[in-house]
Formats: C-alpha cells, structure tokens, sequence
C-alpha cells in the first residue's frame, strides 16, 4: 500500500488534484476503485492489466513500484534486521521512490522530497557508522559525489544532468555509506544499458538527444551496490 499511496502523491502533486482526500478513480473513464482493484500487485494480475470496468491498460508501472519497493522492503530487513536503523531507511526508501515516480513523470526533482531524503540519509549513515572516522569518511565521499554531478551540470549547461540530481546522489551516497562509489559505478553503467537498449530499439534507427532522467538509473546501482555488497572494482580487475 505505501508503493500505491507513493504513485498517488507522485502522479496528482502540483497538479491541481488532490492527493489527501477523495476515492481513487480510472484514470480513463473516471470510476471509482473498490478493494477488488487495489491489492498491490495482485489486482493488476488479476485483470490482466486493464481497468475491470472499461478494460483501459493500466501501466505495468504502478505494479512494477510496488514490487520494487516490497523487494526493497525485504532486502532491507534483510541487512538490517530490527535495528533502530531499519525504520529511517525504510521509509528513507519510500520518499526515495516518490522522487523517482515524479522525476520520470514531470522530469524535475522536487526540492522538498530531495531535502528530505537527505535528512534520512543523514540519520542513517550516523546510525551506521562504527566510528567517527568512518563517518568522517562516508561524509568526504558522498560530497566528492555530489560536486561531481553538480561539475556535470555547471560544465553541461543542464544539458548532460540536471541540478536536482546532485542532492539526490549526496543523499544515495550517504545512505549507502562504504558501497557509494560502487553504486555510482552501477548507476552509469545500468543507465548507460538503457540507452543502447533505446537508440537500438527505436523507430528511425538509433538517433541521439533522448532525454531520460537519471534519478531512477541513480536508485537502482546504489541500491543494487548496497544490498548485493558487489563490487564492480573485481570486475573490472
């Protein structure tokens, strides 16, 4: 339910549509949603995909959130256990998707969501830390992050990257305390996959300028740098 209710405040914030208050609708023929349509996961399964009552395709997105965060839910208990860390990072993990549903539907970083991931972050990595030193550390390293990405937009003109991913990738940097530098590693790299995968699938042949946010590329190698502990360096080697 927190993957859904995400979607929601993602999909109607700054809109004009509220996100507090009111029944869930279709959003092609305007029907209410009752319990039958709104199991995580489930009710996409269940009716294939389309709306029960015109049969409009639902985005395989609402679905694909809430697996993704239910395996990000599980991977951190996993790491953490029930541990006074584990409740931060949690819901660290939920504003971390809000920003990505908002940044692949209106392709900005609200300054809010961003400050707020770095405060959790923040927590996180102090709870995590074993010593002062390899917090002092963590720090030096998630600010070398973050000033290479605003370098790439300052350099780029905003054309290579946008300004709001520098706090986000401090944010992730900080989250994932020792795994940074692999889960930049993983970013590039996953976000480099996607777009091969694009320019060769495309109609016309491949042709450049595709604009494509990069915080979700950033959520996915952190994470992944984080809850697998690989280390891109062996492979490379």
């Amino acid at each position: 339910m927190c993957a859904s209710f995400t979607g929601v405040v993602a999909e109607r914030l700054h809109t004009g549509q509220s996100w507090v208050s009111g029944r869930s609708r279709c959003n092609s023929c305007s029907a209410y949603l009752d319990g039958r349509d709104l199991i995580p996961i489930l009710s996409w399964l269940l009716w294939t995909g389309k709306c029960r009552q015109c049969r409009a395709r639902v985005p395989g997105a609402y679905a694909l959130s809430e697996l993704s965060l239910a395996i990000a839910f599980a991977a951190a208990y996993h790491l953490f256990g029930f541990s006074l860390v584990l409740p931060f990072f949690l819901v660290a993990l939920i504003v971390l998707l809000f920003i990505v549903l908002y940044d692949l539907r209106h392709m900005i970083v609200p300054t809010g969501s961003s400050t707020l991931l770095l405060v959790l972050s923040v927590i996180v990595a102090v709870l995590r830390a074993p010593a002062l030193q390899a917090l002092g550390l963590v720090f030096l390293v998630a600010g070398a992050i973050a000033i290479f990405f605003f370098l790439l937009h300052v350099c780029s003109r905003g054309r290579a990257m946008g300004l709001g991913d520098a706090p986000v990738a401090l944010a992730l940097s900080l989250l994932v305390g020792t795994q940074a530098i692999a889960g930049l590693m993983f970013s590039f790299w996953v976000g480099a996959l996607y777009g091969i995968v694009v320019l060769s699938t495309r109609r016309g042949g491949p042709r450049m300028g595709i604009e494509v946010p990069f915080v979700p590329f950033l959520a996915i190698g952190f994470l992944l740098a984080l809850f697998t502990a690989w280390n891109p360096f062996a492979l490379v080697l």
